[in-house]
Parts: C-alpha cells; sequence; structure tokens
C-alpha cells in the first residue's frame, strides 16, 4: 500500500470577506446601474464567508485580457507552490533531492515550461526527477492526483511522489459577464495550494539511506468513473478573454444519480459498507453538491463538518481543495487508527474519483 507521508495547504496572500467580493464583482461584472440583488442571494447562500485571492481586489479589474492574468498565474502559482511542497516535504521529513516524481496539477492557468519545471532548480529537486504535468481534471485532480501517485508507487515501492495543485480561481472570473453561471463561479471558488508526499511500501528499506517520513494513512484502492453524456455540465469555455466556466445546475442532480452506487459497489469489494466508513474526505463543491453526498449516501450528521468548514473558511479551491480537506481531518479530527475512510472529488467529464484510505 502507498503511504500518505503528509500533506500541506497553502493560501493566497489577500484575504477578504464575502460581502468585499461580492462588492468588486458588482462593480467588474454587472452593467453600470442594473440590479445587483441576484448576485447577492447567491454569493450569500454559498456558504462562504471568506476567501484568499491573488490580488488585491482593486488590481482585477485592471487585468487587461487572458495573456495578463495568466502572467499573473505563472508567477503567484510559482510562489505558492514552492511553499507547499517545502512545507510538505519538511512536515513529512523529507529532502527535495528525496523526490523522484512530482506531478503537478491545476485548471486555472498554463505554462510552457510547466510550473512543476520550473520549480525543480527552485526547489533543490534532482535534475533526474520525473515530472508530470496535468490540466484539465478540475475539481477531481486532488483525488485522482492521489489515486495516480499510488498508480505510481505500486510500481516503484522504494520512491517518493509528491502532488501538487495550485488553483488561482480568482484569475479567471470573466470582466462583464453577467452570466448566472459566472456569477455564481465568483461567489464560490477561491486561491491556493497544496503538495502531498506519498512513499511506496518498501521505502525507506531500499531506498538508499534516505529517511523514514513521517507516519501517515495509507491508500488501499483507488477508482475512476465517468458518467455518460454528462461533458456539457462543468468545464471551461476558452475565449479571447480567458477561461469562461460551464457550470450547470444539474450537478447536484447527477450526483444524486450516480454517486452512491459507485460508493457502496466500489467499498463492497473491499468488504465495507458507507457505514464502515469513519472518516469522509469531500470536495467542498458547493452546498448543493454537499448536500446532495449527504442525502444519496444516507451520511449520519456531522460526516462532511471538515468540508462545510473548509467551504465557509477559505470557499471551494478546485483541486486543491479535497487536499486541505484531508489535511484538516488529519489534523483537527484524525479517526481511530486502522479504520478506513473515503476520499471523494468530481469534476469535469462529468466524473467521480474514490480513494480509499485506512488511517
Amino acid at each position: 500500500m502507498t503511504r500518505i507521508a503528509a500533506v500541506h495547504g497553502v493560501l493566497a496572500p489577500y484575504r477578504h470577506t464575502q460581502s468585499e467580493i461580492t462588492d468588486m464583482v458588482a462593480g467588474t461584472c454587472l452593467p453600470a446601474g442594473s440590479d445587483r440583488r441576484v448576485l447577492d442571494r447567491l454569493h450569500a447562500s454559498a456558504g462562504v464567508r471568506s476567501r484568499h485571492m491573488a490580488l488585491p481586489l482593486d488590481d482585477y479589474a485592471k487585468i487587461d485580457g487572458f495573456g495578463a492574468a495568466n502572467d499573473v498565474f505563472i508567477e503567484v502559482a510559482g510562489d505558492l507552490g514552492a511553499d507547499a511542497v517545502r512545507g510538505a516535504l519538511g512536515a513529512a521529513g523529507l529532502r527535495p533531492r528525496d523526490v523522484d516524481l512530482l506531478l503537478f496539477t491545476s485548471v486555472t492557468g498554463v505554462a510552457a515550461p510547466s510550473v512543476d519545471a520550473r520549480l525543480v532548480g527552485r526547489l533543490g529537486l534532482r535534475p533526474d526527477v520525473k515530472r508530470v504535468p496535468v490540466f484539465g481534471l478540475g475539481c477531481v485532480a486532488g483525488a485522482a492526483g492521489v489515486a495516480r501517485l499510488h498508480d505510481y508507487l505500486r510500481g516503484w515501492p522504494d520512491q517518493v511522489a509528491v502532488l501538487l495543485s495550485v488553483e488561482l480561481c480568482s484569475l479567471t472570473f470573466q470582466r462583464d459577464d453577467a452570466s448566472m453561471a459566472n456569477l455564481v463561479a465568483s461567489g464560490l471558488f477561491g486561491d491556493g495550494a497544496a503538495a502531498l508526499v506519498a512513499v511506496g511500501e518498501r521505502f525507506p528499506a531500499t531506498s538508499g539511506g534516505r529517511g523514514a517520513p513521517a507516519a501517515g494513512p495509507s491508500v488501499v484502492a483507488t477508482r475512476s468513473r465517468m458518467y455518460p453524456d454528462t461533458g456539457h455540465v462543468m468545464g471551461w469555455a476558452i475565449t479571447g478573454s480567458g477561461f469562461q466556466v460551464v457550470l450547470d445546475p444539474a450537478v447536484p442532480d447527477l450526483v444524486r444519480r450516480f454517486l452512491a452506487d459507485d460508493v457502496r459497489a466500489f467499498l463492497a469489494e473491499h468488504g465495507l459498507t458507507p457505514g464502515d466508513i469513519t472518516g469522509w474526505v469531500c470536495h467542498p463543491g458547493g452546498p448543493k453538491v454537499l448536500d446532495a453526498v449527504s442525502e444519496s449516501l444516507a451520511l449520519p450528521g456531522g460526516a462532511l463538518d471538515v468540508t462545510w468548514r473548509s467551504l465557509s473558511e477559505v470557499g471551494n479551491l478546485s483541486s486543491s481543495s479535497v487536499l486541505h480537506v484531508l489535511r484538516d481531518t488529519l489534523a483537527r479530527s484524525a479517526p481511530e487508527p486502522g479504520s478506513p475512510g473515503l476520499m471523494i472529488a468530481m469534476g469535469p467529464g462529468f466524473c467521480c474519483e474514490l480513494v480509499l484510505i485506512r488511517w
């Protein structure tokens, strides 16, 4: 089994209350003099009290096009990514040169050389480190990234793999776009990053003298699911002004339709039921999505408290969010050692990723 040695989350430098962000969105997205009651209602119902952003609020109106926004992404993603990886490696008791694989994921900016490539020299990673930059998975990528690290470490059980997620969602907000999808997204998503360090089951026995990392939960198994005829419900429309959000209100209905059967079938393969899960590490997709998860799985009260708290305090960080929830679960309310937990995230496709862990 793969062992999760450490998870470290960081947030963008500028923190604002939800009401402050709502005022900024009203000034940049709504026509002058228009009624903002729909915007106010959407933001008030998002379940978010505050968020962190890559720039001061006044600077968003100054961004001139996709290229300028992407330049900010490259700069800030490098800073947050470096902080996240350093923090995770430090918590795991490992050094940058111990890393054999770096998987980087984001859906809020692009770069070539990729952000992971730019971090090799900056962090002191080995020049032979293997890199996998991933774009397009969106919110599901946090859990999917853990699953792909697990796949890799099953083949290289004496190695160290790092997942880095950086999402600067505020840089994708579309000026002069009063569409319902843009207004919903502007009230939900925040900016942050997270890094997760995982080691194979033979580390450090054959690791060339590298130190043993801190103990953490193990990854037991993973499951990926794509749902038919749902590609239109979530993603980006790539326009001259950048990434325009596609967000269909049917997403909670899809969760109710598909998630419970997939979770039950996956757990049954390991002799488990949802009632056996002692820790639910769920991506904070939004209030309606979390309600759909709770209802479809008949979760007990409080099962998603850590997820709800993360949504309230920092918003939806896309792929970074489920890693923040995992970190908070380990720090605040780690379940009984040896008991099973489940990571859940959903994203464009429409798809779901499940990761069975043992605390």
